[in-house]
C-alpha cells in the first residue's frame, strides 16, 4: 500500500532564501491549489471558479487572506478560542496586496466568480507570510484553467546601510528606511505599497525597478511548475464583433452632448449632465432597436466605451484635463485648522471637490491599541482610522462597519505619518486620527494625510515636520503615455493608474500603486513619482502658510500628563497588595497611571488639579524619613524592649522602651497597643536603612522642654534602661 503524496514542486531563489513551490497534496478539488514555502513559512493558496447564472456587470473576485494561530504555536484570545468573525486589519490588507496585482490580468469579457484564498499554515519570524501569499496567488491561478495572463510575484525591499535588501526577516525590517511590497510580472510592475523614512523619489523608484528584477526567477519557477502540471484554460468569452454600423449610429446620436457633459469642471453638474445625455440615449436606442436585447447590450458598452475615448483622446490630444486644467497643475487648494471647539486638534482641508475633515484625540497608555499577531501581541499608540460615508459623493447606501477600501486608505495614511511623530518617551500620549471624508472627487485618502497633519499640529503635537500627500493618474495609449497630477475621480475611472505618493521636504514616507493595464513601465514610474514630489511640495507650502509649527500648547480639553520618578524600592508600595494602592488612587482620581519597573511613573489626568492630586498620593508611597521630623505613624508590633511603629508606607522604626515616655515604664503595652496611632520623631538613620523613634522627644517639645536629637542618637541602652540612661537620652532626671 502506497503510504506517500504525489506531489509536484518547483523552487527559485530570491536573494539568500530558497522558494518552494508545491501542488498535489493539499486541496486537489480546487481549481488551483499551490503550497508555498520559505524557511519554516508555509502558505496554501487555492483559486476556484464558479460559472455565474446571470452576467453581473462586472467581474466578481474575491480574495481572502487568514493568519491561523497554530501557524506559530499559539491559542487564540477572545472567549471563543478560534479565529472567527471579521478579518483583522492585517488580513484585510494582506488581501487587498493579493487582489489589487492580480486582477487586471483576467480577460474583461470574464466575468465568472473567482475565489482565492491563502491561508497561513506555519510561520516563522524570517520569512513574512504576505509576499508569499502574492507568489502563490500567481501560482495557484497559473496551473489553473482559470483564464490568467500571469505569472506574477511578490517581493519587499528594505534599504539598510544604503543597499537594497530582498525580502528582510522583522529583525533587518526593525534597521531599515524602507519596508516596500513590489508585485510584477516580466513586463512591468503592477502594484506598489509601503513606507519609507524620509527616501528620495529616485530612490523609491530605483527600489521598484531593483524589486522587480530579483522576482524573475520567481516567475521563471511558475512557469515551470505549470508545463509539469497546468491544467487547459477556460475559454475567455470573446471579445463583441464590431457593428460599424451601429457604432456610427450610437457616435452621432451621443459623442457631442456627451464630450460637452464630460468636460464640465463642476462634478456634480458634470454627472447631472452625463445622467441627461445617458437618459435621452437609453430612450432614442430603446425607440430605434426595439426589442433586440442583443443589439441593446452591445449598444450600451458601446456608449461606455465612449466616454472613456472621448476622455482619453481629448487629454492626449489637448493635454488638457477634464477641469481644464494642465497635467502638473493642482487643483485649488483651502484649509482651516482648530473649526471644532471641543476636540484636541481638528482641521478642514479641500483640494478641488475633495474635502477631509480630520480630528486628532489624545489619550493615555490605557488607551493604545492591543494587537494579536502570529509573531506575538503588539500595541499601537497612533492610530488613523478613515471613513468614508455616502453622503460624501450624493449617494444613499447603509452605514455598515468598515470597507476593505476605508480600511487600506486608513492605514495608508497613518504609515504616511508615523515616521514624523514624536517618541514615546518625548511625547507620551496616544494618538487617534479620525478622517471625515466630507466630499470626494478623487484622492480622499491623500487629502486625509494633509488634513491629518493639520489637526496634529493644531493638537500642538510635536511633530518633525508636515507632510503632504498627492496621487498621480495616467493616461496610456500605445507606446504614448501622460502623467496626471492630481487625478480627479473620473481620471481614476477612466484611467490606467492610480499612484499615491506622500512625503515632507525631506523625502518620501508611503506610496501605494494600482493600475488597470498588465504592467507599468519603469520609465513611467520615474516621470510618476518626480512629478508628484514637485506637487507635493507645492501642497506643504500652501500647509505651511495656515500653520508652520505645531501649537506650543495642548488643548485645554487635552488630558494632562506629568512623568513622576520614584524608588524602585517604592515601586510595591505604589501598587499596594494585590494593586490595592493604585487602584484606590485611580479609583478617587480618575487618573491612569503606568507605571515602569525603572521607577518612571507616567501619569495622565484630565485636568491639572487632578494631575497634581494624583502625583500627590504617588509621592506619599515615595517618602524617605527625614532625621528630626515628626511623624504621625501606626504601632505594628509589640516588642519587650520597644514598638514598631510605620511612620511612612513601607518604612518602620522602633521606638525603644526608653523613648516611648517621658517618665520610666515597664512594659511597653503600658503606654501603646497594636494599632494606635502615635506621633513619633526621627532620633536616627542607620547606614542600612534602620530607623530610630522616640515619642518622648515629641511629648517634650509639646510640653515647651528641649529634646537633645545629638546625644540621643547614640545606641540605645540594653534592656529596660534607667533613670541615668533616661537621662543620657535627654529625658528629665528624677
Amino acid at each position: 500500500m502506497e503510504n506517500t503524496f504525489k506531489t509536484i514542486s518547483t523552487s527559485a531563489m530570491a536573494g539568500d532564501c530558497e522558494i518552494i513551490f508545491e501542488t498535489g497534496k493539499l486541496a486537489n478539488q480546487a481549481d488551483g491549489a499551490v503550497v508555498v514555502r520559505a524557511g519554516d513559512t508555509v502558505v496554501l493558496v487555492t483559486a476556484v471558479t464558479q460559472t455565474m447564472q446571470n452576467d453581473p456587470g462586472y467581474f466578481p473576485l474575491v480574495v481572502n487572506y487568514q493568519e491561523m494561530s497554530y501557524a506559530s504555536g499559539r491559542i487564540p484570545g477572545g472567549y471563543f478560542k478560534r479565529e472567527i468573525g471579521r478579518p483583522s486589519d492585517r488580513e484585510t490588507l494582506v488581501s487587498r496586496l493579493i487582489d489589487r496585482p492580480i486582477r487586471p490580468l483576467f480577460p474583461k469579457t470574464f466575468k465568472d466568480e473567482v475565489q482565492v484564498i491563502a491561508t497561513v499554515l506555519s510561520a516563522d519570524p524570517e520569512n513574512d507570510p504576505d509576499v508569499l501569499a502574492i507568489s502563490g496567488a500567481s501560482a495557484a491561478l497559473h496551473i489553473s484553467r482559470i483564464p490568467f495572463s500571469g505569472p506574477i510575484a511578490g517581493a519587499r525591499i528594505g534599504y539598510i546601510d544604503d543597499q537594497f535588501v530582498l525580502n528582510p526577516s522583522h529583525k533587518l525590517l526593525e534597521q531599515s528606511d524602507l519596508n516596500l511590497i513590489v508585485a510584477a510580472a516580466k513586463n512591468g510592475v503592477l502594484m506598489v505599497e509601503g513606507f519609507a523614512q524620509f527616501l528620495s523619489e529616485k530612490t523609491i523608484a530605483d527600489a521598484i525597478n531593483w524589486g522587480q528584477e530579483q522576482i524573475m526567477p520567481l516567475l521563471d519557477a511558475q512557469e515551470i511548475l505549470r508545463e509539469k502540471c497546468g491544467r487547459e484554460k477556460l475559454p475567455a468569452p470573446a471579445e463583441p464583433e464590431k457593428n460599424p454600423d451601429l457604432e456610427k449610429f450610437i457616435f452621432d446620436l451621443a459623442s457631442a452632448d456627451l464630450s460637452r457633459a464630460l468636460f464640465i469642471p463642476d462634478k456634480m453638474e458634470r454627472r447631472e449632465a452625463k445622467k441627461k445625455v445617458s437618459t435621452k440615449f437609453y430612450e432614442t436606442i430603446n425607440e430605434q432597436l426595439g426589442e433586440d436585447s442583443e443589439k441593446l447590450t452591445r449598444a450600451r458598452q458601446i456608449f461606455e466605451e465612449l466616454e472613456k475615448s472621448i476622455v482619453r483622446q481629448k487629454i492626449l490630444d489637448s493635454k488638457t484635463r477634464i477641469d481644464g486644467r494642465d497635467l502638473t497643475t493642482v487643483r485649488p487648494l483651502a484649509m482651516e485648522i482648530g473649526l471644532l471647539p471641543r476636540t484636541h486638534g481638528s482641521s478642514l482641508f479641500a483640494r478641488g471637490e475633495t474635502k477631509s475633515l480630520c480630528i486628532a484625540t489624545l489619550g493615555s497608555s490605557s488607551d493604545e491599541q492591543r494587537i494579536e499577531t502570529l509573531t506575538g501581541d503588539s500595541t499601537k499608540r497612533f492610530m488613523l482610522h478613515y471613513n468614508f460615508p455616502p453622503y460624501c459623493v450624493g449617494e444613499v447606501k447603509f452605514l455598515r462597519g468598515p470597507s476593505r477600501r476605508e480600511i487600506g486608505h486608513g492605514i495608508l495614511a497613518e504609515r504616511a505619518l508615523t515616521p514624523v511623530l514624536p517618541s514615546a518617551e518625548d511625547f507620551p500620549f496616544t494618538m487617534r486620527i479620525v478622517s471625515e471624508v466630507m466630499e470626494s472627487n478623487g484622492s480622499s485618502s491623500m487629502a486625509t494625510v494633509c488634513g491629518s497633519t493639520l489637526s496634529l499640529m493644531d493638537a500642538g503635537v510635536p511633530i518633525k515636520e508636515p507632510v503632504a500627500g498627492i496621487a498621480m493618474g495616467l493616461i496610456k495609449e500605445g507606446n504614448e503615455y501622460l502623467v496626471l497630477t492630481d487625478i480627479l475621480g473620473d481620471e481614476d475611472h477612466l484611467g490606467d493608474m492610480d499612484f499615491k505618493i506622500a512625503g515632507t521636504y525631506s523625502g518620501v514616507t508611503a506610496v501605494q500603486m494600482d493600475i488597470k493595464i498588465p504592467g507599468i513601465p519603469m520609465n513611467v514610474m520615474y516621470k510618476a513619482l518626480e512629478q508628484a514630489g514637485q506637487a507635493k511640495k507645492t501642497i506643504l507650502e500652501s500647509m505651511n502658510e495656515v500653520i508652520d509649527k505645531p501649537r506650543s500648547e495642548l488643548s485645554k480639553y487635552a488630558p494632562k500628563t506629568e512623568i513622576v520618578y520614584v524608588d524602585t524600592d517604592k515601586i510595591k508600595d505604589v501598587i499596594g497588595p494585590s494593586g490595592k494602592n493604585i487602584k484606590a488612587i485611580t479609583a478617587e482620581t480618575g487618573s491612569s497611571i503606568d507605571i515602569e519597573d525603572s521607577g518612571k511613573i507616567t501619569v495622565f489626568s484630565p485636568t491639572q488639579e487632578v494631575l497634581d492630586k494624583t502625583r500627590e498620593m504617588i509621592l506619599f508611597y515615595n517618602q524617605k524619613p527625614e532625621l528630626g521630623k515628626d511623624y504621625q505613624g501606626e504601632v505594628k508590633r509589640i516588642l519587650d524592649f520597644g514598638a514598631v511603629v510605620e511612620i511612612l508606607p513601607g518604612v518602620d522604626g522602633l521606638v525603644h522602651i526608653s523613648q516611648l515616655d517621658t517618665s520610666r515604664i515597664d512594659k511597653v503595652s503600658d503606654v501603646v497597643k497594636i494599632g494606635d496611632m502615635i506621633k513619633v520623631k526621627v532620633i536616627e538613620i542607620g547606614d542600612r536603612g534602620k530607623v530610630r523613634l522616640s515619642r518622648m522627644a515629641v511629648l517634650m517639645e509639646e510640653s515647651g522642654q528641649r529634646f537633645d536629637l545629638k546625644s540621643a542618637s547614640r545606641p540605645a541602652p540594653k534592656g529596660r534602661g534607667s533613670d541615668r540612661d533616661r537621662n543620657r537620652s535627654g529625658g528629665p532626671r528624677r
